[in-house]
Protein backbone atom coordinates (compact mmCIF):
# COMPACT_ATOMS: atom_id res chain seq x y z
CA UNK A 1 0.00 0.00 0.00
CA UNK A 2 1.40 3.82 -1.02
CA UNK A 3 1.08 6.63 1.34
CA UNK A 4 1.20 9.67 0.00
CA UNK A 5 2.67 12.48 2.50
CA UNK A 6 1.97 15.76 1.57
CA UNK A 7 3.70 18.05 4.07
CA UNK A 8 6.35 20.79 3.58
CA UNK A 9 10.02 21.16 5.00
CA UNK A 10 9.97 24.08 6.98
CA UNK A 11 6.34 22.64 9.08
CA UNK A 12 7.72 21.40 12.11
CA UNK A 13 4.61 19.37 12.64
CA UNK A 14 5.28 17.63 9.27
CA UNK A 15 9.00 16.49 10.72
CA UNK A 16 7.29 15.29 14.13
CA UNK A 17 4.73 13.28 11.93
CA UNK A 18 8.02 11.86 9.90
CA UNK A 19 9.36 10.67 12.59
CA UNK A 20 6.29 8.80 13.84
CA UNK A 21 5.31 7.37 11.25
CA UNK A 22 8.71 6.05 10.58
CA UNK A 23 8.32 4.65 13.97
CA UNK A 24 4.97 2.84 12.54
CA UNK A 25 6.92 1.27 9.75
CA UNK A 26 8.76 -0.26 12.11
CA UNK A 27 5.73 -2.16 13.26
CA UNK A 28 3.90 -5.48 11.69
CA UNK A 29 1.53 -2.42 10.26
CA UNK A 30 4.48 -1.10 7.95
CA UNK A 31 4.61 -4.01 6.33
CA UNK A 32 4.20 -3.72 2.62
CA UNK A 33 3.88 0.02 2.50
CA UNK A 34 5.98 2.29 0.50
CA UNK A 35 6.07 6.21 0.71
CA UNK A 36 5.93 8.96 -1.48
CA UNK A 37 6.13 12.62 -0.88
CA UNK A 38 4.09 14.99 -1.89
CA UNK A 39 4.56 19.04 -2.18
CA UNK A 40 2.40 21.37 -0.15
CA UNK A 41 3.70 25.27 0.68
CA UNK A 42 2.77 27.01 3.45
CA UNK A 43 4.42 30.46 2.24
CA UNK A 44 3.69 29.91 -1.57
CA UNK A 45 4.71 33.72 -2.06
CA UNK A 46 7.49 33.99 -1.12
CA UNK A 47 10.71 35.25 -3.04
CA UNK A 48 12.38 32.87 -4.29
CA UNK A 49 15.30 34.25 -2.18
CA UNK A 50 13.21 33.88 1.02
CA UNK A 51 13.11 36.35 3.50
CA UNK A 52 14.67 37.31 7.27
CA UNK A 53 12.64 35.30 9.69
CA UNK A 54 12.80 37.42 12.57
CA UNK A 55 11.42 40.34 9.91
CA UNK A 56 8.85 37.99 8.94
CA UNK A 57 7.85 37.09 12.54
CA UNK A 58 7.63 40.47 13.51
CA UNK A 59 5.60 42.08 10.61
CA UNK A 60 3.25 38.69 11.28
CA UNK A 61 2.99 39.07 15.14
CA UNK A 62 3.79 42.30 16.54
CA UNK A 63 7.44 44.05 17.80
CA UNK A 64 7.91 41.66 20.51
CA UNK A 65 7.74 38.39 18.46
CA UNK A 66 10.77 36.15 19.34
CA UNK A 67 12.29 33.79 16.37
CA UNK A 68 14.17 31.45 19.17
CA UNK A 69 11.03 30.63 20.97
CA UNK A 70 8.89 27.14 20.44
CA UNK A 71 5.85 26.64 22.00
CA UNK A 72 5.57 24.62 24.36
CA UNK A 73 3.45 21.52 23.45
CA UNK A 74 5.18 21.66 20.25
CA UNK A 75 8.92 21.31 21.85
CA UNK A 76 7.11 18.38 24.33
CA UNK A 77 5.72 16.91 21.33
CA UNK A 78 8.94 17.14 19.05
CA UNK A 79 11.34 15.63 22.09
CA UNK A 80 8.97 13.35 22.42
CA UNK A 81 9.50 12.18 18.82
CA UNK A 82 13.39 12.53 19.62
CA UNK A 83 13.64 15.57 18.17
CA UNK A 84 14.88 19.04 19.33
CA UNK A 85 14.11 21.85 17.89
CA UNK A 86 16.23 24.78 17.73
CA UNK A 87 14.48 28.19 16.00
CA UNK A 88 16.87 30.60 17.26
CA UNK A 89 19.02 29.29 14.57
CA UNK A 90 17.00 29.57 11.58
CA UNK A 91 17.67 32.67 9.96
CA UNK A 92 15.48 32.67 7.08
CA UNK A 93 12.58 31.64 6.14
CA UNK A 94 13.05 29.88 2.66
CA UNK A 95 10.66 29.65 -0.36
CA UNK A 96 10.38 25.84 -0.64
CA UNK A 97 9.91 25.28 -4.47
CA UNK A 98 13.22 24.25 -5.34
CA UNK A 99 13.28 21.85 -2.21
CA UNK A 100 9.78 20.32 -3.67
CA UNK A 101 11.88 19.91 -6.44
CA UNK A 102 14.99 18.35 -5.59
CA UNK A 103 12.42 15.95 -3.40
CA UNK A 104 11.31 15.14 -6.69
CA UNK A 105 14.27 14.13 -8.33
CA UNK A 106 15.34 11.94 -5.45
CA UNK A 107 11.74 9.73 -5.70
CA UNK A 108 12.87 7.51 -8.88
CA UNK A 109 16.72 7.55 -7.34
CA UNK A 110 15.34 5.70 -4.25
CA UNK A 111 16.43 7.97 -1.71
CA UNK A 112 13.28 10.72 -1.19
CA UNK A 113 12.50 10.06 2.36
CA UNK A 114 16.08 9.93 3.31
CA UNK A 115 16.16 13.37 1.55
CA UNK A 116 13.01 14.45 3.62
CA UNK A 117 14.61 13.74 6.90
CA UNK A 118 18.19 15.51 5.72
CA UNK A 119 16.02 18.71 4.93
CA UNK A 120 13.87 18.78 7.81
CA UNK A 121 16.87 18.27 10.14
CA UNK A 122 18.91 21.12 8.04
CA UNK A 123 16.09 23.79 9.03
CA UNK A 124 15.24 22.74 12.33
CA UNK A 125 17.88 21.36 13.79
CA UNK A 126 20.64 23.18 12.22
CA UNK A 127 19.46 26.08 10.98
CA UNK A 128 20.24 25.58 6.92
CA UNK A 129 18.94 27.42 4.78
CA UNK A 130 17.23 25.07 2.67
CA UNK A 131 16.24 27.42 0.09
CA UNK A 132 19.86 28.09 -1.44
CA UNK A 133 21.20 25.85 -4.02
CA UNK A 134 24.31 24.92 -2.57
CA UNK A 135 22.44 23.88 0.79
CA UNK A 136 20.20 22.10 -1.52
CA UNK A 137 22.96 20.09 -3.27
CA UNK A 138 24.68 19.63 0.03
CA UNK A 139 21.62 17.76 1.57
CA UNK A 140 20.97 15.96 -1.09
CA UNK A 141 24.67 14.22 -1.01
CA UNK A 142 23.94 13.34 2.35
CA UNK A 143 20.98 11.43 1.48
CA UNK A 144 23.13 10.10 -0.91
CA UNK A 145 22.33 11.49 -4.18
CA UNK A 146 25.50 12.58 -6.31
CA UNK A 147 25.76 16.37 -5.33
CA UNK A 148 26.88 17.49 -8.58
CA UNK A 149 23.77 15.91 -10.59
CA UNK A 150 21.59 17.33 -8.10
CA UNK A 151 23.25 20.69 -8.51
CA UNK A 152 22.59 20.57 -11.96
CA UNK A 153 19.02 19.40 -11.99
CA UNK A 154 18.36 22.63 -9.91
CA UNK A 155 20.27 24.90 -12.38
CA UNK A 156 17.49 23.20 -14.58
CA UNK A 157 13.73 23.20 -15.07
CA UNK A 158 13.48 19.28 -14.34
CA UNK A 159 10.63 18.27 -11.59
CA UNK A 160 9.21 22.20 -12.03
CA UNK A 161 5.82 21.27 -13.29
CA UNK A 162 5.54 18.12 -11.80
CA UNK A 163 6.04 20.13 -8.48
CA UNK A 164 3.25 22.53 -9.63
CA UNK A 165 0.72 19.80 -10.81
CA UNK A 166 0.82 18.19 -7.13
CA UNK A 167 0.72 21.36 -5.36
CA UNK A 168 -2.77 22.05 -6.99
CA UNK A 169 -3.57 18.09 -6.52
CA UNK A 170 -3.26 18.52 -3.19
CA UNK A 171 -6.45 20.70 -2.64
CA UNK A 172 -8.21 18.25 -5.02
CA UNK A 173 -7.48 15.22 -2.53
CA UNK A 174 -8.77 17.12 0.23
CA UNK A 175 -5.45 18.42 2.14
CA UNK A 176 -6.77 21.61 3.74
CA UNK A 177 -3.30 21.55 5.72
CA UNK A 178 -0.06 18.79 6.89
CA UNK A 179 1.11 16.98 7.20
CA UNK A 180 -1.65 15.03 5.82
CA UNK A 181 -1.87 11.62 4.48
CA UNK A 182 -3.48 9.64 1.77
CA UNK A 183 -3.23 6.16 2.02
CA UNK A 184 -4.07 3.87 -1.04
CA UNK A 185 -5.59 6.67 -2.75
CA UNK A 186 -8.54 7.27 -1.00
CA UNK A 187 -8.15 7.72 2.65
CA UNK A 188 -7.12 10.46 3.91
CA UNK A 189 -5.22 10.77 7.14
CA UNK A 190 -4.34 14.79 8.59
CA UNK A 191 -2.11 15.45 11.23
CA UNK A 192 1.13 14.30 13.47
CA UNK A 193 -0.95 11.16 14.41
CA UNK A 194 0.73 8.95 16.69
CA UNK A 195 2.38 5.56 15.91
CA UNK A 196 -0.39 3.81 17.21
CA UNK A 197 -3.12 6.14 15.26
CA UNK A 198 -0.98 5.62 12.06
CA UNK A 199 -0.95 1.91 12.35
CA UNK A 200 -5.10 1.44 13.22
CA UNK A 201 -5.48 3.99 9.96
CA UNK A 202 -3.20 1.70 7.98
CA UNK A 203 -4.82 -1.48 8.55
CA UNK A 204 -8.31 -0.04 8.44
CA UNK A 205 -7.23 1.59 4.92
CA UNK A 206 -5.82 -2.64 4.40
CA UNK A 207 -8.66 -3.70 5.17
CA UNK A 208 -11.58 -1.39 3.34
CA UNK A 209 -9.28 -2.28 0.09
CA UNK A 210 -9.36 -5.86 0.67
CA UNK A 211 -13.05 -5.96 0.47
CA UNK A 212 -13.30 -3.66 -2.39
CA UNK A 213 -11.67 -5.64 -4.26
CA UNK A 214 -13.26 -8.77 -3.39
Amino acid sequence: MEIEIFSDVVCPWCYIGKKRLDRTLQTPAGQGVTLRWRPYQLYPGLPPEGVDRAAHLKARYGANANPGHVPERLQAEAQDAGLRFDFAAIKRLPNTFQAHRLLEFAEPRGVQHELAEVLFNFHFCAGEDVGRADTLAKAAEQAGLDKDEAAAHLNGDGGAEAVREQLGRAAAVGVAGVPCYLLAGGFTLPGAQTAEVMAQFIQRARNITKEENG
